[in-house]
């Protein structure tokens, strides 16, 4: 994950210049974590301190009313202007593109970036709208029904990246079990 983060960081730069127009914006909860490292990482290269704010995109979701849970609403934490900056939206794993278009929507709340790039660790496919990672870390090829998940030290301890596949379901022979008629 190191040198994926490390890798990504780079293209970053190299493709906005340097780091003089970038602010890095993380969708809770792990596209924070991987934010995070993404701002050490920038730092660390350019030595300059790049803005990071925090996205809760819950309230911008298209399945809200397809859920009968109340979504758990933690706090959006953008504390400067994004106008005329070139923001990079980072989230731990790309799958159909909902929620990257959830964040699309609330960034415009905040005003009017001269260009929103989007930085994830995993990229598995199965789009469903026309959204791209312009930086990632690693492409995953999945069938829809796995589960990817992405680890970060700070949250659950250790780093890693996880494809769970989806469990194969039983397929009947038509024969019932138990001698039955």
């Amino acid at each position: 994950m190191d040198r994926a983060l490390t890798r990504i960081a780079h293209e970053i730069l190299e493709h906005n210049g340097g780091a003089e127009s970038l602010v890095v914006v993380g969708i809770l909860t792990r596209g924070a974590n991987m934010a995070r490292r993404l701002v050490d990482a920038i730092s660390a290269i350019e030595k300059v301190e790049v803005p990071l704010g925090l996205m809760d995109i819950s309230l911008y979701r298209d399945d809200l009313n397809f859920n009968p849970d109340q979504p758990v609403v933690r706090a959006t934490d953008i504390m400067f202007g994004i106008d005329g900056k070139n923001m990079i939206l980072v989230d731990d794993v790309l799958f159909t593109g909902r929620t990257i278009r959830a964040a699309l929507s609330q960034i415009i709340e905040f005003g009017r970036p001269d260009s929103v790039q989007l930085a994830v660790m995993v990229d598995r496919g199965h789009r469903q709208l026309p959204i791209r990672a312009d930086y990632v870390g690693k492409n995953i090829p999945t069938s829809f029904e796995d589960n990817v998940r992405v680890y970060f030290e700070e949250r659950d301890e250790q780093d890693g990246v996880y494809l769970y596949p989806a469990k194969a379901k039983k397929k009947s022979s038509g024969k019932s079990k138990g001698g039955g008629k």
